[in-house]
């Protein structure tokens, strides 16, 4: 078994472990694999093979590679985990970032034509904007509305009202 066998084989097997022990559910079985994996298996390889075409193969002449390669690596990555944890509601803004991260790439490694930031910033920021609302109003409906927090905060409030001395005018 050669070095580049290792390297890959090494980290699959501790998330496969990692996955065994913390999202197990039922039994291991072709569908499991292919229903919890599939952007492992299909589209980050894809996007990876974008990148290995443009920094091995065409010796960094063909930049347009990037531009695939990044919005499928992305897109690989929030399917990927949103698959795990059931998380689709939160992480749809990744779709919006995946060309802005292809875009980046083209920019950083061609020509560096300065126009590209302009749907660059578009994108990132507009994705920034839907994760940080969809996140952050999951976040405070969870801690304020689905606790027993505003429930105890209007009794406290209702019983100092009740209790206060009225003022006589």
């Amino acid at each position: 078994m050669n070095l580049n066998k290792k390297s890959w084989i090494g980290p699959a097997l501790i998330l496969l472990g990692i996955y065994l022990l913390f999202f197990r559910k039922e039994a291991i079985s072709a569908g499991t694999l292919f229903g919890n994996f599939w952007p492992t298996l299909f589209i980050l390889p894809l996007g990876l093979f974008f990148h290995w075409m443009y920094f091995s193969v065409t010796a960094r002449k063909a930049t347009g590679l990037l531009i695939p390669g990044g919005i499928l690596f992305t897109v690989g990555l929030v399917c990927q985990i949103a698959t795990l944890f059931d998380s689709w509601q939160y992480l749809w803004p990744g779709f919006i970032l995946a060309p802005a991260v292809g875009l980046f790439e083209f920019y950083w490694f061609g020509n560096r034509n300065k126009y590209l930031l302009i749907p660059i910033n578009i994108l990132t920021v507009l994705s920034l904007l839907f994760f940080a609302v969809f996140s952050l109003g999951s976040l405070y409906n969870r801690l304020i509305f689905g606790q027993p927090v505003l429930a105890i905060a209007l009794i406290a409030i209702g019983a100092g009202v009740m209790i206060a001395p009225k003022k006589r005018i």
